[in-house]
């Protein structure tokens, strides 16, 4: 049996049995507390899986690996970036959330403020950052498909992608919260599975010696010593000065940007109580530790058994480098057989991961526009939960379609790398408005608003112009040059400028309301208002 027929067969069991999970959750979504936050019936380990579930993204599994084969040290920044950023939004973010809103973001920001204008800035910001990041996972399975079926022809990989689209707006459409988080439940257990395996074989490979493993994918890489060292993605002679400020915007962003995620804040409202969101972070760091771990043996091994060449000639951007190291192991292990298995299982199991981070991704902006848009901005708090939900379902529907046509555009592009710019766009835009939301009494609604547009504005208008969009020959638009940027990554001014944007909003505007934010103290530490939002 050829891979391509294994894979095809692997990768219809896990859609059938995540469409049974969805059908089965569809029959238990009654109400909105059901489709926006699963009831709020998932214990803290159920909920840390699916966390997990929801973080390790194609980005982490396809790009990271990609990243880390082709550029050694400087790869493996994104894999302490992407954990260290989770400490972040534990200690700062995560329980204080969680007591205080009940299905979005702009919950916490509205509570104390105008709540239109608030709820406008959150949605706006939430639907930008999501469709980020779902065309990096986009651009991933258009990358595995073309390694698994040997397309080269851009419609091929564009039909993926429309498959992908269709299946994730199935999930949010029909399964709500329920059945997002049950297939994100499943997927982080064959993610974890699936990893560990293929880095057990790599270490076996080299005799469980680090050492060696590094020695031989320094030495495959043409690069030899100066592979293991910093400087060759950034700080490199050629790039100098920006090569060395990009890496510290690069950082910023991916420590700053899990605690704006909106997919991975609304997680924290399926949890019962306080301490069921404690536990579930707890659970989501160990998990995602372990995961960033494995990605250096992953990464490297790749290096060391495929070549960096190799992988560059089946993908210039690196994101197939993971499943050519399963082919590649799996034959050296136990010949062609076990390659063609092993290649097919690596390559549904990131279609798995790919499945379902876009069905959290749609599901937190459609939430957004919804809950906060539609129900609360266009129709000032008189529409039904019902027709909420409907509105829901169907700006899935549109999420799906526009991520589906920019994925097709942007197949160049790491995926890691996409990533990256969406938790810079969140860290600029919705970090600034819920920490000083949380923490800073004078805040009020011209703050949350200026430092909300301040900094997805100055985010996305730096991209616009940067060496990603255009005048390089890995860029969207390879034959024009507007790049007046110098930086890929724009979070170290971009960040800096949404805090100052909150700072300046709210002392030249006189409104102030410390009484509501007595009560917001009291709700976030205590988690009154959560509990009361359980039981009615």
């Amino acid at each position: 049996m050829s891979h391509e027929t294994l894979a095809i067969i692997l990768f219809v069991t896990f859609v059938a049995g995540t469409l049974a999970i969805t059908v089965w959750a569809s029959r238990h979504t009654k109400d909105a507390t059901d489709f926006y936050a699963g009831g709020r019936s998932f214990s803290g380990v159920q909920n840390g899986l699916a966390i997990g579930g929801d973080y390790m993204s194609a980005a982490s599994f396809l790009g990271i690996a990609g990243l880390i084969a082709l550029y050694g040290y400087d790869g493996f920044l994104y894999s302490i970036g992407f954990l260290v950023a989770w400490l972040v939004a534990l200690l700062l973010v995560a329980e204080l959330l969680r007591n205080s809103g009940r299905f979005t973001m702009a919950d916490v920001l509205a509570f104390r403020m105008s709540p239109r204008p608030v709820r406008t800035a959150a949605g706006v910001s939430t639907i930008a950052v999501s469709i980020f990041y779902l065309l990096a996972q986009m651009v991933g399975a258009g990358a595995l498909v073309a390694l698994l079926f040997g397309f080269t022809g851009d419609f091929a990989k564009g039909a993926t992608i429309a498959l992908v689209g269709a299946l994730m707006i199935i999930y949010v459409v029909f399964g709500g919260m329920k059945g997002t988080t049950w297939v994100q439940i499943v997927k982080a257990v064959l993610l974890m599975g699936g990893a560990t395996l293929v880095t057990l074989l790599v270490l076996g490979k080299f005799g469980f010696n680090l050492s060696t493993l590094l020695r031989d994918a320094a030495e495959q890489s043409g690069k030899s010593e100066a592979f293991l060292e910093p400087g060759q993605r950034y700080a490199t002679e050629a790039t100098g000065l920006t090569g060395k400020l990009d890496l510290i915007s690069l950082g910023l962003a991916l420590v700053l940007g899990t605690a704006g995620l909106p997919h991975i804040l609304i997680r924290f409202y399926t949890t019962p109580t306080a301490r069921d969101a404690r536990k579930s972070v707890f659970w989501g760091i160990g998990i995602i530790g372990a995961f960033y771990l494995l990605t250096l043996v992953l990464g490297f091994g790749a290096a060391a058994l495929v070549g960096t060449e190799t992988i560059r000639e089946q993908n210039s951007a690196g994101n197939t480098a993971a499943p050519q190291l399963a082919e590649a192991i799996g034959n050296d292990i136990f010949g062609d057989a076990g390659g063609t298995i092993l290649l097919a299982v690596i390559a549904a199991v990131a279609f798995a991961t790919i499945l379902a981070v876009v069905a959290g991704l749609t599901l937190a902006s459609s939430s957004s526009f919804a809950h906060d848009l539609y129900a609360h901005v266009f129709k000032k708090g008189t529409a039904t939960e019902r027709d909420e939900i409907r509105v829901a379902r169907i700006a899935a529907l549109v999420i799906g379609a526009v991520s589906i046509v920019l994925g097709i555009y942007a197949q160049r592009l790491n995926v890691a790398f996409l990533v990256a710019l969406a938790f810079a766009v969140a860290a600029s835009g919705n970090l600034p408005a819920i920490l000083y939301s949380l923490f800073w009494k004078r805040f009020n609604t011209a703050g949350a608003v200026a430092a909300i547009y301040g900094g997805l504005g100055s985010a996305i208008f730096l991209v616009v112009f940067s060496p990603v969009v255009s005048g390089t020959d890995k860029a969207l638009f390879t034959d024009a040059d507007f790049s007046w940027f110098p930086l890929e990554n724009p979070g170290i001014i971009s960040i800096p400028f949404g805090f100052l944007c909150g700072w300046l909003g709210t002392i030249l505007s006189k409104e102030s309301n410390s009484g509501k934010y007595a009560e917001i103290e009291v709700r976030s530490l205590t988690g009154a208002g959560a509990e009361k939002a359980v039981h009615h």
